[in-house]
């Protein structure tokens, strides 16, 4: 059962309808502070990650063609054109209801919020990482960043927060099913270094959230489709 994907939705839709309820009551600096400790609590599940590493060669060698493979095929790009199709359904949605909210600015917000939900390292790598391992830990960590990152976006884009968590499911739940399909070609070297990817994307994922540097994420997901082919060559002629 996936528990990590249906988790994390429900707190994406738990933290956008307090949000927005409470909009009113949450202090601005609140709202402008926690973005840091989001990011630093992405580190840190990072570096959790990272310490499950078997060989650091297939791990870098994998990051570094990973990255390159994004990078030519611009998928950071093409994430970001995806939400952007999401703009116009959601303006005839709600402009009959509440038309002060559909700013540019708003609906610059909105999209951005798409993408976080819904293409972070994070969330990728733990529901590949729950599919093959039946470990829920990383996503029910990530439930309790995403309730309170809804939580303050929310506050200032209102109840329409809520809507990410469908995207963000459907990605989760296919990356869940896929996974689990491709565990009995596995073994528990090739498992470490892919958290041990997954581990340094989550760090630089924590990073760009804190505001210290904007890696291209998305194009480093490459690394995570790459990386158990690699440490399986790696092991078999260099292992």
């Amino acid at each position: 059962m996936p528990i990590g994907p249906i988790i994390n939705s429900l707190a994406i839709i738990s933290g956008g309808y307090l949000g927005a309820l409470l909009q009113n009551r949450i202090p601005k600096k609140l709202c402008s502070a926690m973005p840091l400790t989001f990011g630093v609590a992405s580190i840190g599940m990072g570096i959790s990650s990272i310490t499950r590493i078997d060989s650091l060669p297939p791990v870098i060698l994998s990051l570094i063609v990973g990255s390159a493979l994004g990078e030519l095929i611009n998928l950071e790009k093409g994430i970001e054109w995806c939400a952007n199709k999401v703009q116009k359904p959601i303006e005839r949605l709600f402009s009959k209801r509440d038309t002060t909210h559909l700013s540019p600015d708003y609906m610059e917000k909105f999209v951005g919020i798409v993408v976080l939900f819904s293409a972070s390292g994070t969330g990728i790598f733990g529901s590949l990482n729950e599919g093959m391992t039946g470990d829920t830990s990383l996503l029910i960590s990530k439930s309790f960043l995403d309730l309170f990152t809804a939580t303050i976006f929310a506050t200032s884009l209102g109840y329409i927060v809520m809507i990410v968590a469908i995207p963000q499911f459907l990605i989760m739940i296919t990356l869940y099913f896929c996974a689990g399909s491709i565990m009995p070609f596995t073994a528990s070297f090739m498992i470490g270094d892919f958290s041990a990817v997954g581990g340094i994307i989550m760090i630089a994922t924590g990073l760009r959230i804190s505001g210290i540097k904007s890696f291209p994420i998305a194009n480093m997901l490459p690394a995570l489709l790459i990386v158990m082919p690699i440490s399986a060559i790696w092991n078999i002629f260099l292992g």
